[in-house]
Formats: C-alpha cells, sequence, structure tokens
C-alpha cells in the first residue's frame, strides 16, 4: 500500500489544503495523511471533525478490500502452481495423484479406499454407496475374467496391469470430477496409508506361504506350473 504519509511531507501547504477541500477526488487514506501532516504543522484544517469519521470509515473499508483481494490473488498462485494446494480451512483429502499412486503397485482396491475416505470425510454418503458397488461388481467381474483366462493363458504379469487400469481411470476420470469435483482440500498425508499397505503385503504374502505349504504335493506342483516363469 502507498506510504500517503510519506508523501505528503514533500507537500507544500497549498497542497495539502487542496487535499482537503478537494477531497472528493482523492483516495480517503491520502485526505486523513494531509489532514495529520497540516495538524503536524500546527495548522490544523477547521473542515477535519466533519470530515474524518467518514474519511476513516472509507479507508477502513477500502483497505479491507484491498487486503481480501490480495489473499485471493495468492491463494490463486498458489493453486495454479501446484493443484494439490488449496485452501488451509478445507478438508484433508487424499489427491488424484496418491489415488493413483496407491492402486498401482497395492492394487485398486488401495486406491478406492482412499477415495472412499474422501467421498466420507465430505459427507458424499451416496457417492460412497456407489463407490463400494462398483468395487464389488468390478472384483466379481474380475475374478470372472481370471477364472476363464487362467486355464487358457496361464498366470501372467499382465493380469494386474489390466486389471487395475479401468479401475484407476474410473476413480479419476468419473468418480472424482462428478463427487469431489473443485473441492478446495488440502492434501493429505500418505505415510500412514503407505506403512499399512506394506504390512497387509506382508501379512498376505506369509499367509500365501503358509496356505501352499498345506496342500498336497501334487496341488503344489500344479501351482507352481501354472505360475509364470
Amino acid at each position: 500500500m502507498e506510504d500517503y504519509a510519506a508523501k505528503m511531507l514533500l507537500k507544500t501547504d497549498a497542497a495539502l489544503r487542496e487535499y482537503v477541500t478537494g477531497h472528493a477526488q482523492y483516495r480517503e487514506a491520502a485526505v486523513l495523511a494531509a489532514l495529520d501532516e497540516l495538524r503536524r504543522r500546527g495548522q490544523p484544517a477547521p473542515e477535519e471533525a466533519s470530515l474524518r469519521p467518514a474519511l476513516e470509515a472509507a479507508a477502513a473499508a477500502h483497505r479491507s478490500h484491498e487486503e481480501a483481494a490480495d489473499a485471493e490473488r495468492r491463494q490463486a498462485t498458489a493453486t495454479a502452481a501446484d493443484p494439490d494446494v488449496a485452501d488451509d480451512t478445507g478438508p484433508a483429502l487424499y489427491s488424484p495423484v496418491t489415488i493413483v499412486l496407491f492402486s498401482v503397485p497395492f492394487t485398486m482396491l488401495a486406491g478406492g479406499i482412499l477415495l472412499g475416505l474422501n467421498l466420507w470425510r465430505l459427507d458424499r454418503k451416496r457417492a460412497l454407496l456407489g463407490l463400494v458397488l462398483f468395487i464389488v461388481a468390478y472384483c466379481v467381474a474380475g475374478g470372472l475374467a481370471l477364472k476363464w483366462a487362467l486355464p487358457r493363458y496361464g498366470l501372467s504379469p499382465w493380469y494386474g496391469p489390466m486389471f487395475n487400469l479401468p479401475a484407476i481411470l474410473a476413480y479419476v476420470l468419473w468418480f472424482w470430477p462428478r463427487h469431489v469435483g473443485v473441492t478446495n482440500y488440502r492434501s493429505r498425508g500418505w505415510l500412514a496409508p503407505l506403512l499399512i499397505c506394506f504390512a497387509l503385503v506382508f501379512g498376505l504374502q506369509k499367509l500365501n506361504i503358509y496356505l501352499i505349504e498345506q496342500q498336497p504335493k501334487e496341488v503344489r506342483q500344479e501351482l507352481e506350473r501354472m505360475m509364470p516363469r
């Protein structure tokens, strides 16, 4: 904001009086600075008592408007630089990038859980129910497709990406735009979900090894034969 007090120090008495008599054409803060400078010089304006209350109220309103506009510009700049940065008062949500990154190594279930937590925090219960039904139906369809493919093609490392990709696209191109949209949010930390996912993967691996070891020898050999080389 302009330093009117310093500016008025360089004005002549006549110039200061012009600010007072023609106050309608000048900024309220500039007229107030002129009144203060005249008083400092021992030449207070006769109109000061009648002008000052209205000038101070208008100057305060103008200052508040400028501060709000400046804060809005800073927020717009921050959001443009990083879409995950939003209003500090917004809800903490997992970003679309986080949802995608969790869906790739930990399957679409991990990304779906993070998206579901977002919908729960936003109180979008109908959208959350739709997401749950989608995940259940998708897993059933994926299981049937896997049951059909295994006897014909055996296990393949491509099954995972082929299974995850359509679900990931549905999360970020369907569910997010329709049920989260342009909501201002703070990017939620991903460390806790990452540790939970690693713990679950480790536990499932140990369980899988245990279950295979409990099978008869013929079944174990068949499972080993079906494993990708």
